[in-house]
């Protein structure tokens, strides 16, 4: 399983408190977590870092599936139980982490995502084609083509300058094709094998934008109707990155939640 990568990879920890743990989407690197780590690290210590491949974690030769990402989930807690919050394919890493290493996962927030297997909605057609075509394009074209669509219909267009400030961020450590293509095979793999979420005790907070097209809501619907231990919120009008689209309402829940 390839344990040096996992022992390299890049991890920043914030503020004081009982540790919580983000865990980003495909492609992306801690800068997807940029609102939330200033707001939550003033109660929480505060753990990100980058995905295997991403940012200024190693990218990996060998290849890799969901459990080695919530392998190396678990080696960043060291031990230690945490409030974990997971973001579409992070989602299906925290899941893995707390069906896998359930002393490690004191409560879940599960950001557009879902559990997988063969009742998964996919995105819709169109969305698949666009990201298709954008295949090939420098870094920073082929992000202001599909970055847009992890946001609800028109918000880039309302948004410039956070916009803007988002594709920088992205563009500090640029994610390479072969990291894409790894994460891509990372949640088709989950897609096919499915999670046993009926297994976690864990209370779990399930939020998802209805008008998402990268992880379409249903996904999240049936998650929250699996989970034994679930609460759903459904925020109208948001799109798939819901911690950078509104950050106030997503800090305020996730807060919410884990302070209960």
């Amino acid at each position: 399983m390839g344990g040096s990568s996992r022992q390299r990879l890049y991890v920043e920890e914030h503020g004081e408190g009982e540790p919580l743990l983000l865990i980003e989407g495909l492609g992306q690197s801690m800068w997807a977590w940029r609102e939330q780590i200033p707001v939550f690290a003033e109660q929480y210590r505060t753990i990100a870092f980058d995905t295997r491949g991403t940012g200024r974690s190693p990218v990996p030769e060998e290849q890799y599936g969901i459990d080695e990402l919530a392998q190396d989930a678990a080696d960043i807690l060291d031990g230690r139980s945490a409030y974990v919050v997971g973001l579409s394919m992070g989602g299906y890493t925290a899941l893995t982490l707390a069906l896998a290493r359930p002393e490690l996962v004191r409560s879940l927030v599960l950001a557009g995502t879902g559990a997988g297997g063969p009742n998964r909605v996919p995105r819709p057609q169109a969305i698949r084609d666009a990201y298709a075509a954008a295949i090939g394009l420098p870094f920073d074209e082929y992000g202001r083509t599909t970055v847009p669509m992890t946001f609800s219909p028109g918000w880039t267009e309302r948004n410039p300058e956070r916009f803007e400030e988002i594709l920088a961020a992205r563009g500090e450590h640029p994610t390479p094709d072969v990291t894409l293509d790894a994460h891509l095979r990372v949640c088709y793999g989950f897609y096919n094998g499915g999670c046993e979420v009926e297994r976690i005790g864990a209370p779990a907070l399930v939020l998802h934008g209805d008008a998402d097209v990268i992880v379409p809501v249903e996904n999240g619907r049936m998650l929250a109707s699996r989970l034994p231990n679930a609460r759903y919120v459904e925020l109208p009008g948001r799109g798939h990155n819901l911690q950078l689209e509104d950050p106030a309402s997503f800090n305020r829940l996730v807060l919410e939640f884990f302070a209960e």
